[in-house]
């Protein structure tokens, strides 16, 4: 709807801009205003004619739709009947009331003045028909720009409704285990969850939160499955600079602490460690997560195939694209996960 007002709106401005044009440019060589006041009611009407039938029936109707034989045959008789109706109106209104004398050396049939009227005509068609249509193809670029944006929001909203799901699984199987083993902490645990819970369904509906809500939720999560493996595991988080001016997406970093629970502590049933790092510099934010690993327990490709580390990889394509790093790397009995983001 906007497209087609704004479409009018152009037309408008355009007709009456050559109105004024044909009437006040014309008249003001010669200060005969009414003569042409007179000749622009009569030859514009006809040239915006020959416009909107060479683009609405020639170019929408025949050219665009690949009917060639059509478009060249209509374009003939276009313009062959508009310009014999500019030099009919000149022929037949202006010689008798302002040159006489031309009825006498020029016929109506005399090709140089048939050849300057058609000029007249489609010079002014081709300069409306540009407008047209760089108009036009301008509003598809908007219209593609914009149906890119809604297909990045709704990627965007699958992929972090894929995260949510498959964390709560993860926790009430926590859950899950504690109850078996009757342990006081269930009560304790439950109320994290709770709180983890309102995090997904309040902050996670925000674009970007800070980097500290993020790492707040973080530990609480990191604190339910201590509870889970107990004094084997250690856990460190450490950060080294301020990350007050940075903000991130929710549930981006999540994924890749829970990828280290997974495919690193959970298969180790010794001793395991989790070391967290975050750091800024020029302008970049750097998380590292390095976790232990049983030496060729799982084969060295798996860790990367895990649905956290794709979620946050098509994530980072659509939210920072060329403004992100992303790397896994596996070696001996541990395995390292970087991820630096540039501020916006």
């Amino acid at each position: 709807m906007n497209y087609n007002r704004s479409n009018v709106r152009l037309g408008v401005l355009f007709w009456l801009l050559y109105f004024l044009y044909e009437w006040l440019g014309q008249a003001s060589l010669s200060s005969e205003y009414r003569r042409y006041f007179i000749n622009a009611c009569a030859i514009v009407p006809i040239t915006g004619m020959a416009t909107w039938f060479t683009i609405q029936v020639l170019i929408k109707k025949f050219l665009l739709k690949k009917r060639i034989l059509a478009f060249r045959i209509g374009f003939v008789v276009g313009v062959v009947a508009f310009t014999l109706a500019r030099r009919a109106f000149n022929y037949f209104y202006t010689y008798p009331h302002y040159w006489p004398e031309g009825l006498k050396t020029t016929s109506y049939w005399w090709f140089p003045k048939l050849l300057i009227e058609g000029v007249n005509i489609y010079l002014i068609v081709a300069l409306y028909t540009m407008f047209y249509f760089l108009r036009a193809w301008y509003e598809q670029q908007r219209l593609a720009q914009e149906l890119q944006r809604d297909k990045a929001v709704a990627q965007l909203e699958l992929l972090k409704n894929q995260v949510q799901p498959h964390f709560i699984f993860n926790t009430l199987n926590n859950i899950y285990s504690l109850s078996l083993k009757n342990s006081p902490r269930t009560s304790d645990l439950i109320y994290r969850l709770s709180s983890l819970l309102s995090y997904m369904l309040y902050d996670s509906r925000q674009e970007f939160i800070p980097v500290s809500k993020e790492m707040e939720y973080i530990h609480n999560y990191i604190e339910l499955e201590k509870i889970r493996y107990g004094e084997r595991l250690d856990v460190a988080v450490n950060c080294f600079d301020s990350v007050d001016q940075f903000t991130i997406p929710p549930l981006l970093i999540l994924p890749l602490v829970e990828n280290s629970f997974k495919h690193g502590v959970s298969n180790d049933v010794g001793n395991s460690w989790i070391r967290v790092d975050l750091s800024v510099k020029d302008d970049w934010l750097t998380v590292k997560i390095e976790n232990s690993r049983i030496a060729d327990a799982c084969n060295g490709h798996a860790v990367y195939n895990g649905i956290g580390i794709e979620n946050v990889k098509k994530r980072l394509e659509i939210i920072y694209p060329e403004r992100h790093e992303f790397k896994c790397m596996s070696e001996g009995q541990s395995f390292l996960t970087i991820l630096k983001i540039k501020k916006s």
